[in-house]
Formats: C-alpha cells, sequence, structure tokens
C-alpha cells in the first residue's frame, strides 16, 4: 500500500499529488482561520448592535477575541472600520467600553499610518526639479511630434521636415560650431591663442593713431641691444580705461560661469557654509545607507539613554 501523504485537508496545496505540508502551510491555514473568525465576529457585533434584545453571549465572544488580540501581534490584523451607523446612546455596559475601545484603536492606527508615511517622504532625498521637467517636456515634445507625423503620414526618422528655415539654421550653426576644450586641451597653446583672439575681436584698433606712434618713435620696435628696453610707451587714459573695462566684464563672465545651485527649503540644513555642504553630499552618498537607521533614531529621540 502507498503511503498517505502529510497533508492538511485545509491546504490549498492538497490537490498537488506531491505536495507534503511544512510549518509554512500550517500557518497560512492558522491566519486563514484567525480571518474567517474575525469576520463572524463582526457581523454579530453588527447584528447584536441592531438587536439590543439579544443575550449576552455576544458579548462574552467578543471579549473573549480581545482577550486573544492583546496577546497576539497585531500589526497583521486587518483595519476596523468605525460603526457610524451604530447608536452610540442605546449601547450599555460592556458595548459601549467595546465600542469606545474599536474607536480608539482605529484612531491609533490612523495616526500611526499618517507618522509612517511622514517619515518615509523625510528619508527619501528630494530629487532634481531640473533633470525631472526636462525629462517630461521631452516626453512631450516627442508626443506632439509623433501626431503630427502620423496626421502626415511620416515616421518618426522624418521629423526633421517639420522644422522651419530659422530652426534649421540655428541647428546647423549648432554642429559648425567647434565643442570645448575639456581636460588638459584647456590650458595648451592652441586653446589659449584662441581665448586671446576671442579678447581682441571686441577692441577697436585705431590705424591714424597707431602709425602716428609708430613715425614719432625711431625705435617703435625696439631690439634687444637698444638703450630704451624696458621703458613703457606713453600711453592714452581712453586706453587704459577700455582695459579696465575689459578685465571688469572678463571678470564678470567668470563670475557668473559658476552659477549656485538650487536650493531645496525642504531639506534638512546640516552644514555651515557651501564647503561644507558640498563634503557633507559626498559623505551622505558614500555611507547615507548605512546610517541612515542611526540618524533617524536620534531625531525621533529612541537612540538616546534614558
Amino acid at each position: 500500500m502507498a503511503e498517505e501523504r502529510p497533508v492538511h485537508p485545509d491546504c490549498r496545496n492538497a490537490s498537488n499529488p506531491y505536495h507534503e505540508c511544512s510549518e509554512y502551510c500550517f500557518q497560512i491555514i492558522a491566519q486563514a482561520k484567525g480571518l474567517s473568525e474575525e469576520k463572524e465576529l463582526e457581523r454579530e457585533q453588527v447584528n447584536a448592535c441592531s438587536n439590543p434584545s439579544a443575550t449576552n453571549t455576544v458579548d462574552d465572544q467578543h471579549y473573549e477575541r480581545e482577550d486573544a488580540e492583546e496577546h497576539s501581534d497585531g500589526d497583521n490584523e486587518p483595519p476596523i472600520e468605525d460603526n457610524l451607523g451604530v447608536d452610540i446612546t442605546k449601547l450599555t455596559g460592556r458595548k459601549k467600553k467595546l465600542f469606545e475601545l474599536r474607536l480608539k484603536m482605529n484612531e491609533a492606527r490612523k495616526a500611526n499610518q499618517t507618522a509612517m508615511v511622514a517619515e518615509k517622504k523625510k528619508m527619501e532625498a528630494p530629487a532634481e526639479s531640473r533633470g525631472i521637467s526636462k525629462q517630461k517636456w521631452l516626453e512631450e515634445r516627442k508626443k506632439k511630434v509623433g501626431k503630427i507625423l502620423d496626421a502626415n503620414g511620416l515616421d518618426m526618422s522624418k521629423a526633421y521636415m517639420l522644422d522651419t528655415q530659422d530652426a534649421a539654421e540655428s541647428k546647423y550653426k549648432k554642429w559648425e560650431k567647434d565643442p570645448a576644450p575639456y581636460g588638459w586641451d584647456v590650458f595648451n597653446p592652441k586653446t589659449l591663442y584662441n581665448a586671446y583672439k576671442k579678447r581682441t575681436k571686441n577692441i577697436d584698433v585705431d590705424l591714424d593713431e597707431y602709425n602716428k606712434l609708430k613715425e614719432a618713435d625711431p625705435e617703435f620696435y625696439r631690439e634687444a641691444s637698444s638703450l630704451q628696453y624696458g621703458k613703457a610707451p606713453k600711453v592714452s587714459e581712453d586706453r587704459i580705461e577700455k582695459m579696465v573695462k575689459e578685465l571688469n566684464n572678463r571678470e564678470e563672465k567668470r563670475k557668473s560661469f559658476s552659477r549656485r545651485r538650487k536650493f531645496h527649503e525642504e531639506k534638512d540644513i546640516d552644514s555651515i557654509n557651501d564647503r561644507n555642504e558640498h563634503f557633507n553630499k559626498k559623505i551622505e552618498r558614500a555611507f547615507g545607507k548605512y546610517t541612515l537607521e542611526i540618524k533617524n533614531n536620534l531625531e525621533r529621540g529612541t537612540a538616546l539613554p534614558d
């Protein structure tokens, strides 16, 4: 004769001929029975509240259930809704006390849920709005272009046909523009010479005045053997003012190049200056996920000794 398999009749996998119940199966069966018993008790409670002449048997069952709930873990319990249709004035004694306890349990659950959601939002760092908005803008633009192309019987590879003349010219200018130098190429002689030509492009040159100065001074282009080597020529006040103005413009461009990043008002302040803030960001990227629980405990005050 074949050996009987250790399968519980209430197991959901009992129809499987190769299944053998384990401890996990028994836990699932017990949870299902507990839920069914709780639903039955709630149904009896509603019937008892609607029928005041019922016996006290339902009350005794409710109190037995309350005692069992106090010794069990309350995290896995389903939420209990408020019995708004029950008239509290008709309840007396143990029924009224049970009703008040269930209302307090509901309020505690709601407050706990609200605190959990707030703490979760606080734990998650706010995302950069600039990147999100740009991605959203690109997606919306792609959808609009796709609709126009579909209406004209074209695919996405023909999207350039929707560009105007001005838009096409601006694209061509961007493509013809040389890429900006990066890395060590910023300091090589060619890049420095190009920067010098860019600076001198905005300077006005008076050729008449230049020729007059050249004719007046025989040693305008001095050699190394000249006795006047090292002496500065006379420069007019207008030329000096133009040079100062050009230097000031360069300084303003240099300041505007390194712009200040967006500041998040909802984020906690944990730095004393910009340099310290940058350092804290690097530390947070490296060790933030390991120290998050300690940080939350310190903020709540649960990590401090009594």
